[in-house]
């Protein structure tokens, strides 16, 4: 909510879904395989949550502590206004404190714990906007406290025997509010909180008490027809059981077969956190936006809270697989927040990436305005929307974002003293952007445009050093700073790069890597420099490297496994003709970082920005230029995936034999034809058909080999000769 709205359909009645909850689930249903703990124990930065909601929900309730080694859960959220922040609202049955828990049991759709001393037991269900609360009492005292966790009211709603609460918050200048209702008459006790009111509800010989609430951004009311509209009527049961029918519908899109029951947990766990985001905010066909401040009618669906920086990368390319329906609605829903505020945004590739795979049900006119707007107004700074400044004037006049020296001191207005400038993957990043805004000037026949913003593309070279070989920061004097491309550049590496190094940011070419591998020396010098970003010692103490990036976790030499922008490293040896090297790094790395455990989950997962990651690679394959329309194989851990896609068309990929050791494609059948290149194309999954893979412990080194057989790879390829349906 804090960055970007979502959008969700409109509810279905609770009704509905009980119905389809009592048709009869496979004995191994997909939601039976999530492990919604994995990961519950950040390597370095922040875990994943144990959350329960419906994928695309206003609804996500997880525990509120620390992490899962923490012995103490502090309370629990009514929602969350945007993935891991800003818990909304508080609720704690027994005393308001803190208390140690057990018995905790975390899946999908339900939450349940008990807690030590009082042995009170919480159990909670999701709807789309509502929940469902059930506090059992031992002892018979119920008591369930209620108070707002940032600035905010809790009052008693209705007359007659008190059974209600409602209560507003207000986050990032928003507002969120709630209506629940208890099982039972209460006593409420309302006090000043530091956050605004706290309500304690008393029910007295009373074993069970149930609370069901509804969520608005609209208002009280909103949040009231919100409840009664989706939990109708009494019951946990009912609500679990719903929810369950619907995980199991969703999780369902991809069924696999073969590899271990641990890589089954982890996938369809991955394939969970894969559909949070983004979140559906309309209520009954309206929405609030915080773009303009207004209440809005809409027959579309109204979505936010996306991280685009990552999850452009693998998460919307997945769902632009399973749901292209919500896509384009998605996309429309950025359409709304450029026309509600005026500020483009950096989605060029998403937008690009969506209407070359068929995705077309949105407005790429006004979406294109959008983009283009962003990149001749709007600053390039990292995390501002500020009109453009001198910076952004000279990276239009010298075509890169200068760096500033060691120990010079920032004198542009503007820059975040935290965030810094970042000028290389500021540079990197822009080219690509605007490769995409050049793909599409190209659909929307605007020629001067599409050669403007083309040339453009190019400006990732002003910042490549052939000596070097990496992408290298220089001065405004156009000179090259002498830096230690491993470590320096400050917190972060912010100075120079952006929560990794050069040894990452060099690969960061996704649009031209053909003219990447040429600055660096042909294909086999590229070569060479890829096996040796895996084996590049740190060149310190991982004390040391890890207290200055701590986002660039789990490394790999220099490769972090640990941050989205590597994810499409290891692919690129499919652009070099080995790709059994493709394979072969593959499988170490989700073999290595991805275990089903507590720290599971190499870095911040950021709401299916790593996650998706898995979902593609564990099926064999991956979208390594984002704005083609065509998937990189890589090494597929089942012996068979189906993709049940929305169109009625399955997409099978049968990898017989694929184990540990069988890890490296040596024959491919597309539809019944041997090719001999390692990638495919979406229309060839989205027509339907099945990618048919020889599994070998010993690579087929002529696989792929020739050039002519290498994916699309240059800044020259025009998308739609690989569209084609």
């Amino acid at each position: 909510m804090i960055a970007e709205m979502k959008h969700v359909s409109p509810a279905s009645h609770l009704l509905t879904l009980c119905a389809a909850a009592s048709l009869a689930l496979p004995a191994a249903a997909q939601v039976d395989y999530v492990d919604p703990t994995i990961g519950n124990v950040g390597i370095l930065l922040e875990p994943t949550r144990p959350a329960a909601y419906l994928p695309n929900s206003m609804v996500r309730m997880y525990p509120i502590r620390p992490d899962a080694l923490s012995d103490q859960i502090q309370s629990f959220p009514l929602t969350i206004s945007s993935h891991r922040m800003f818990e909304l609202f508080s609720i704690m049955p027994g005393p308001a404190a803190p208390a140690a828990y057990d018995q905790e049991h975390p899946t999908p759709y339900a939450y349940s714990v008990r807690f030590d001393g009082s042995l009170i037991r919480t159990e909670f269900a999701p709807t789309e906007r509502a929940g469902y609360f059930r506090f059992t009492f031992p002892d018979g005292k119920a008591t369930v406290a209620l108070a707002n966790r940032l600035k905010g009211d809790v009052h008693a709603e209705g007359t007659g025997a008190m059974r209600a609460l409602a209560g507003q918050e207000d986050f990032d200048g928003m507002h969120a509010y709630f209506y629940g209702e208890f099982s039972h008459p209460v006593t409420f006790t309302i006090s000043d909180d530091k956050a605004g009111k706290r309500a304690i509800a008393s029910a007295k010989n009373t074993k069970t008490l149930e609370f069901r609430y509804g969520i608005s951004f609209i208002s009280v009311e909103q949040a009231k027809a919100n409840l009664h509209h989706e939990i109708p009527a009494w019951g946990l049961e009912a609500v679990r059981d719903a929810a369950k029918a619907r995980w199991n519908k969703t999780l369902g899109q991809i069924e696999v077969e073969g590899g271990t029951e641990v890589q089954k947990r982890v996938f369809y766990t991955a394939l969970y956190r894969s559909s949070e985001r983004m979140v559906n905010i309309t209520e009954d066909g309206r929405y609030y936006s915080n773009f303009d401040h207004q209440v809005h009618t809409d027959p579309r669906p109204f979505y936010v809270d996306n991280w685009l920086w990552d999850t452009y990368r693998a998460l919307e390319p997945l769902q632009t697989i399973l749901n292209p329906a919500m896509e384009a609605d998605k996309l429309q829903s950025y359409v709304r927040m450029y026309q509600q505020s005026g500020n483009g945004n950096h989605a060029a590739a998403w937008f690009a990436d969506a209407w070359w795979k068929g995705v077309r049900d949105f407005d790429l006119p006004t979406a294109y305005e959008g983009v283009k707007k962003r990149s001749t107004d709007v600053t390039m700074l990292p995390w501002s929307l500020a009109p453009a400044g001198p910076l952004d004037t000279f990276y239009r006049e010298h075509g890169y974002m200068p760096a500033l020296r060691p120990g010079e001191p920032e004198t542009v207005p503007g820059v975040s003293p935290g965030e810094k400038r970042q000028p290389v993957p500021v540079t990197l990043g822009n080219s690509f952007d605007e490769w995409n805004i050049a793909q599409m000037a190209r659909v929307l026949h605007k020629a001067d445009d599409q050669a403007f913003y083309l040339k453009r593309a190019a400006n990732w070279k002003n910042v490549f050093r052939t000596d070097k070989g990496m992408a290298w920061p220089k001065d405004a004097d156009g000179k090259w700073i002498d830096i230690d491309p491993k470590f320096d550049g400050g917190m972060g590496a912010r100075d120079f790069y952006d929560e990794n190094n050069g040894y990452t940011y060099t690969w960061d070419v996704a649009h031209d890597y053909s003219g990447l591998f040429a600055a660096m020396g042909g294909i086999d010098k590229a070569q060479g420099n890829l096996d040796q970003l895996f084996r590049e010692p740190l060149g310190r103490s991982k004390y040391a490297f890890q207290a200055k990036l701590p986002d660039s976790t789990s490394m790999a030499g220099q490769f972090s496994m640990g941050n989205e922008p590597s994810f499409a490293i290891p692919y690129l040896y499919n652009r070099l003709g080995v790709p059994w090297k493709t394979q072969k790094r593959i499988r170490m790395l989700l073999e290595s970082f991805f275990p089903e455990s507590l720290t599971g989950i190499p870095g911040d997962e950021d709401g299916g920005g790593m996650s998706a990651f898995v979902v593609f690679s564990m099926m064999g394959f991956y979208p390594t230029t984002v704005g083609l329309p065509t998937y990189d194989i890589g090494s597929p851990v089942f012996t068979k995936v189906t993709i049940h896609q929305k169109n009625g068309h399955d997409f099978v990929i049968n990898a017989p034999g694929s184990s540990h050791d069988n890890k490296y494609v040596t024959a491919v059948r597309l539809n019944g034809g041997p090719v001999n290149h390692v990638w495919f194309r979406h229309a060839d999954m989205v027509n339907g058909g099945t990618l048919d893979l020889t599994m070998s412990d010993t690579p087929n080194t002529s696989l792929g080999a020739q050039p002519a057989s290498f994916p699309p790879d240059s800044i020259a390829v025009n998308p739609a000769d690989y569209a084609g349906r």
